[in-house]
C-alpha cells in the first residue's frame, strides 16, 4: 500500500493489527470511520505466528462448563470467573463467525477437527495444519482491507495517549508517520499492541512485540495488573523467530541433552522431559546457570533420534521443514533449544467490554489483562481471547464517541516545528540506544526470566532507573517529551523511521522492564507464570492481584 494522507479525526482508533486488532476493527459498527494503525504491515504480529490453535468447546461431549474448570484450574487461583465464564460461554459462537469470515479450520470429514492440548480435559482445539494463527490473521486481514470504513495506517507508530487534563478522557494519540510527528483525534482509542516479549533476550514473539500499549497507556494513568505473571516456553529453537518445538516431540521420546550428551532433566524431577511445562523451563535454565559462560544466549539440544524416522515424518512435517531452513537434520542431529519467554499474562486492566479506567481508552488481547488468565494461560485460549472480547466491541455507544470528538475540538495547542537534523546529533543517539536495547533484554532474562530472586531484581532495577536517565537526557528526549497536544514536528530528513521507532520502542521496553522487575519483587511468592527461589512455594495470602497505577504498587482483587 502507498503512502496515504490521513485525516486528524476518526471515531475510532485502533492500535495493532494482529487478531485483536483486526477483529476488532471488523466488528465495530460500518458507520464509524475506524483508523487501524499497524507499525509495521498488516500480516506482521505474534498471532500471525501462532502455532497452536484456538480452544472452543464445540464438540458433543465437551461444554463451556468444563472449558471454565480447565481454564480456572490454569490459572492457578487468579482467573476472574465472570470474565472465564463469558469467554467460554461466547467461545463457539465467535469460531462460528470466523468460519463465516472464511477462515478455513482443518476439518475431520464434515466437522471441526478437534485436537487435545495440555491441561485439556476434551479434544477442544481447532486449527489449520499447525499455522492456525496465520490462517486467522490472513482471512481477518483480507476482510479488512475491503471494508470502506477501515482506513489501513501501516507503518506509523504511536507515541502517546491524548488525555484531556480536566476530564482525564482520552482524545486520540500523538502519532509518527511519514516522517512527522502529529495528533490524531478519535472517540475513542483501542490499544491491541500484543504482548512485551522483547524486552527478554529469549522470546518466542516477532521483533514488534515491545509492550508499546502497556507502557503507552501506564504514562497515561491507566491500571495495570499482574504484570509480573510471563509464560516461558521449554523448548524454542535457537534461531532468530524462536520457532516452538511443540511439547509433542518429548511426549513422543525426544530426549533433552546438554553440550556433553547428557539427559540432566533428571536432575530436576523424577519425570525428566516429560516433567510441566515451568519445571522442564527451570530444569534448563538453571542447568545453563550452573554450566553456560553466557547463560542469556546459551542452548541446549533436542534429540529426536530416539523417535522412530517414520514417526517423526507423519507426525512433526513442519519441524522438519523449519529446521531444515536452519540446516538442521532432525533425524541425525539435535535441535539446539532453550526456553524462552512466550506470552504475557499481565496487562493494562479491563472489564468485559474491554474499559479501562481511561474514559475512552479501551484494550483487547494480550495488551489487557482480563482475568481470564490468572497465573498461567490454558493453551490455545489466548486466540480465543482476542476473538470473543473483539467482538465486544460491536456495542460501543455512537453517542459518546461523538461527544468525545466534540469535546476535543477546542483542545488544541497549535504549533509546528520543523527540526534540522543537524540539530540532533543522531549517529552519537543512535548508538546509546542501540546499546540500551542490546543490554536490556539479558538483564531482564537474567533477573526476571525463569528463575527470580530479590538482590538480582534490584539490581537489575538499579540499572533500568540509570538506562532511562540516559534516555531521558538525550536530545531527541527533550524534544519529543516537551511536545503539548496539537504540536507536531516534521523531521526533515529521509530514513527518519528506523531512528524514531528505535526511539519509541527504547522508551517502552524500558518502562515495561521496571514494571515487570518491580512486579516480580512485590510479589513474595511462586505462583503460575512467577517463580522466586527465595519464595518458591505459593502462598494462599498471595491469592490476589497485583495493581499498579504510575509508581504505586498494591495488593487487590480488581
Amino acid at each position: 500500500m502507498s503512502d496515504i494522507d490521513i485525516p486528524n479525526q476518526f471515531d475510532v482508533l485502533v492500535v495493532g493489527a494482529g487478531a485483536a486488532g483486526l477483529y476488532t476493527a471488523l466488528c465495530l459498527p460500518a458507520s464509524l470511520q475506524v483508523g487501524l494503525i499497524t507499525k509495521e504491515t498488516v500480516s506482521l504480529s505474534a498471532s500471525d505466528w501462532a502455532q497452536g490453535g484456538i480452544a472452543a468447546a464445540v464438540a458433543p461431549e465437551d461444554s463451556p462448563k468444563l472449558h471454565i474448570e480447565d481454564t480456572l484450574k490454569a490459572g492457578a487461583g487468579l482467573c476472574d470467573l465472570a470474565a472465564v465464564k463469558f469467554l467460554a460461554e461466547q467461545a463457539p459462537s465467535c469460531i462460528q463467525s470466523l468460519v463465516n469470515l472464511g477462515v478455513a479450520f482443518d476439518r475431520h470429514e464434515s466437522n471441526l477437527a478437534l485436537t487435545l492440548e495440555a491441561a485439556h480435559s476434551r479434544p477442544r482445539v481447532l486449527h489449520a495444519a499447525d499455522t492456525t494463527g496465520r490462517e486467522v490473521t490472513t482471512t481477518l486481514k483480507n476482510q479488512v482491507l475491503r471494508r470502506q470504513n477501515i482506513k489501513v495506517i501501516q507503518q506509523a507508530l504511536a507515541l502517546s495517549l491524548w488525555i484531556e487534563p480536566q476530564t482525564g478522557q482520552c482524545l486520540g494519540i500523538s502519532l509518527f508517520y511519514q516522517g512527522k510527528i502529529t495528533w490524531v483525534r478519535a472517540g475513542a482509542v483501542i490499544l491491541a499492541t500484543g504482548g512485551g516479549g522483547q524486552v527478554f533476550a529469549q522470546t518466542t514473539n516477532p521483533e514488534v512485540s515491545t509492550g508499546d500499549g502497556v507502557a503507552i497507556a501506564w504514562r497515561a494513568g491507566a491500571i495495570l495488573r499482574d504484570l509480573e505473571f510471563v509464560q516461558f516456553h521449554p523448548t524454542a529453537l535457537s534461531k532468530p523467530g524462536r520457532f516452538l518445538i511443540s511439547e509433542a516431540v518429548r511426549g513422543e521420546g525426544a530426549h533433552l541433552v546438554d553440550d556433553t550428551g547428557r539427559r540432566f532433566a533428571f536432575d530436576y524431577h523424577p519425570s525428566g522431559e516429560l516433567a510441566p511445562r515451568d519445571v522442564v523451563s527451570r530444569a534448563i535454565f538453571s542447568h545453563l546457570q550452573n554450566t553456560a559462560s553466557d547463560p542469556a544466549t546459551a542452548h541446549v539440544w533436542l534429540d529426536m533420534r530416539p523417535i522412530p524416522p517414520e514417526k517423526i515424518r507423519h507426525r512433526f512435517p513442519n519441524i522438519i521443514a523449519v529446521c531444515q531452513r536452519w540446516g538442521i537434520d532432525v533425524f541425525n542431529q539435535p535441535i539446539p533449544v532453550s526456553p524462552a519467554a512466550h506470552y504475557w499474562m499481565g496487562g493494562i486492566l479491563t472489564d468485559v467490554t474491554n474499559s479501562t479506567n481511561i474514559p475512552g481508552l479501551y484494550a483487547v488481547g494480550e495488551t489487557a489483562s482480563t482475568g481470564v488468565h490468572g497465573a498461567n494461560r490454558l493453551a490455545s485460549n489466548s486466540l480465543l481471547e482476542c476473538i470473543v472480547f473483539g467482538a465486544q466491541m460491536a456495542n460501543v455507544d455512537h453517542e459518546k464517541l461523538i461527544i468525545q470528538k466534540q469535546k476535543s475540538v477546542n483542545f488544541i495547542k497549535n504549533g509546528n516545528f520543523a527540526v534540522n537534523p543537524s540539530a540532533i546529533d543522531w549517529e552519537n543517539q543512535q548508538r546509546q540506544l542501540a546499546e540500551i536495547r542490546q543490554n536490556l533484554p539479558r538483564i531482564v532474562w537474567q533477573s526476571a526470566g525463569i528463575c527470580r530472586e530479590k538482590s538480582s531484581l534490584e539490581t537489575a532495577i538499579s540499572q533500568i532507573k540509570s538506562w532511562q536517565k540516559d534516555f531521558a537526557a538525550l536530545p531527541l528526549s527533550q524534544l519529543l517529551l516537551s511536545l503539548q497536544p496539537g504540536q507536531s514536528v516534521n523531521f526533515q530528513q529521509p530514513k527518519i523511521e528506523k531512528e524514531l521507532r528505535l526511539w519509541a520502542e527504547t522508551r517502552n521496553l524500558l518502562d515495561v522492564a521496571e514494571l515487570i522487575l518491580k512486579s516480580a519483587v512485590f510479589r513474595t511468592e511462586s505462583r503460575g507464570g512467577h517463580y522466586r527461589l527465595d519464595y518458591p512455594q505459593t502462598d494462599p495470602n498471595w491469592q490476589v492481584h497485583t495493581l499498579v497505577k504510575n509508581q504505586e504498587w498494591v495488593m487487590g482483587n480488581g
